[in-house]
């Protein structure tokens, strides 16, 4: 499903070069469940942005689903973000004129092959199913911060994506609710086979993880 090698990423900032990540080889599997753990720092969001073509790689390669990321056209890439990729992001990137409903819905619509009625039940689905029923109608700008993520997290699943990417998506939520997220994700990545790649400090999300990757200063110091 994914392959890296040598994945290294730059960063200037004026005369200094941070070097984020320095030389990452990693393999994920169709259906696996990971955590990718370590510091503040360390290239965890990195790593994430540049699996899901948010940022590129400095050096080195990353192949998702056989097709060399930097090989790709705007088009195709933009493509693959679309339909193989959910990105469940820590600012939420929630869109502020939309309702929660309008905000899942997004994906679906921009892929242009479903009917509307399918769609709004689809969101629909997923936002009870994420415990937002009762805001169905507010806008970002009315929700808590891990509401917010909810609706995030809703809009990642939507699309049954290929790949679901996850900075930290239980950091803005209780215990019970991170749970209930968790085992949501665990049933899609069960049923449907779908690719989980989590960020995370949560010790409770490590107890769902298959697999485990620790990064430290850019490279991968451990994995199980």
């Amino acid at each position: 499903m994914i392959e890296i090698k040598g994945l290294k990423k730059d960063y200037a900032l004026g005369n200094t070069v941070v070097h984020a990540l320095r030389g990452i080889d990693l393999r994920v599997s169709e259906g696996e469940f990971i955590s990718v753990v370590g510091p503040s720092g360390s290239g965890k969001t990195t790593l994430l942005n540049i699996i899901g073509c948010v940022d590129f790689a400095t050096e080195g390669t990353v192949k998702i689903g056989g097709q060399e990321i930097i090989a790709l056209k705007d088009n195709q890439i933009t493509d693959i973000r679309l339909h193989k990729i959910g990105f469940i992001f820590q600012t939420f990137n929630l869109i502020p004129v939309l309702n929660v409903v309008e905000n899942v819905e997004f994906p679906l619509l921009l892929m242009k092959k479903h009917a509307k009625d399918e769609i709004r039940k689809r969101a629909e689905k997923l936002i009870e199913e994420v415990g937002l029923k009762d805001f169905i109608k507010h806008r970002p700008a009315e929700l808590s911060g891990g509401q917010r993520q909810r609706v995030a997290i809703a809009r990642a699943l939507v699309t049954n994506p290929d790949i679901v990417l996850a900075d930290e998506p239980t950091a803005n939520l209780d215990s019970v609710t991170g749970a209930s997220i968790l085992q949501l994700m665990r049933k899609m990545n069960a049923v449907e086979k779908t690719t989980f790649i989590f960020s995370t400090h949560d010790e409770n999300v490590l107890q769902y993880a298959q697999k485990i990757v620790k990064i430290k200063d850019g490279f991968i110091v451990k994995g199980k």
